[in-house]
């Protein structure tokens, strides 16, 4: 078998070469059925058309281009090549729509990292301000610490000063002369009224231990030029009758009168001096046994604070307005 015209090409070559073919052929069947055509006309309109010259020529040109034509829109497209395009359409789209939700999935992370950038700066803020709160809060601890440290080392001083004064007793004391004591964080010198008065007077006992106990009182008070001094007159809760008095209240406080002005006298500064009566509003024993009594019946010399040792009270005159 001889080789047909389509071997030795390729497939779109092959296609292409079929064309051809049909349309040479399609040419030359519309050839051989216009000439016989022409050829049964009258030999009068023959003649007529030999006499236009190349009429006949014309026609037949005509034919052939229609022919050619009607060959052209016959042989369109091959269901090969439609379905080689189709194919491409379908990959091209696979490939958008692979396109499209990758675009998707990055936009949705954008929005997801923007969200989060978001949160990020939020909190940070927050923690900015956290930051600054923190640094306030670290200064003031700071200031309460220095402060709590100079009061501490306040104390140690004070009680440092404090057993100074109690060991300057120490010879009152161990004679029973008097007695030191603390009450309300305050140093207090305790002189039995007992020692200083006689029963139911504000006048001090004259010789015996009265005015040298109190001399040695001043001895150790003189010393100590940065303080104020309160004395208080105490009573039993027993009723004064004499005519003397009012009552426990006006002994008292004459009592408290007497030992300042002797204080004062022994060379104590008066602004350094103040005197009070509490009757029996403040007892330290019983007043139901007649030892109890005759410890209430005291005075006492109060080492009153410095104003450097009270508490700031200044935060209340702000609230108050």
């Amino acid at each position: 078998m001889g080789a047909t015209p389509l071997a030795g090409i390729g497939l779109g070559d092959g296609a292409n070469a079929l064309r051809s073919i049909m349309r040479n052929a399609f040419a030359a069947a519309l050839t051989n059925f216009a000439h016989p055509l022409i050829m049964t006309l009258r030999p009068r309109a023959r003649r007529a058309l030999s006499g236009t010259g190349g009429m006949m020529i014309s026609i037949q040109r005509t034919l052939l281009l229609l022919g050619l034509a009607l060959a052209a829109m016959a042989c369109g497209p091959s269901q090969h090549d439609l379905d080689e395009a189709n194919a491409r359409a379908r990959e091209l789209e696979a490939r958008l729509n692979e396109t499209e939700a990758r675009r998707a999935a990055l936009e949705q992370r954008v929005n997801e990292l923007d969200s989060a950038n978001a949160d990020l700066l939020s909190r940070l803020g927050i923690l900015d301000g956290e930051k600054e709160n923190l640094a306030s809060t670290l200064d003031e601890t700071k200031r309460a610490l220095a402060e709590l440290r100079e009061r501490e080392a306040q104390s140690q001083q004070r009680l440092a000063s404090y057993r100074q004064i109690m060991e300057r007793f120490r010879a009152a004391i161990d004679a029973g002369r008097l007695r030191v004591r603390a009450v309300r964080n305050r140093l207090v010198v305790e002189l039995p009224s007992g020692i200083l008065f006689p029963s139911g007077s504000s006048s001090l006992k004259r010789g015996g231990d009265a005015e040298a106990t109190l001399r040695e009182v001043a001895d150790v008070l003189r010393e100590i030029d940065d303080r104020e001094f309160q004395i208080a007159g105490h009573t039993d809760n027993i009723p004064i009758t004499s005519r003397n008095f009012a009552n426990n209240w006006d002994l008292s406080l004459q009592r408290a009168r007497t030992v300042l002005e002797k204080l004062i006298e022994l060379g104590i500064p008066e602004k350094q001096l103040s005197a009070a009566g509490h009757a029996d509003t403040h007892p330290v024993a019983d007043n139901d046994t007649e030892e109890g009594r005759q410890l209430n019946r005291r005075i006492e010399i109060v080492l009153m604070p410095n104003l450097d040792e009270l508490p700031d009270l200044s935060a209340l005159d702000d609230s108050s307005n």
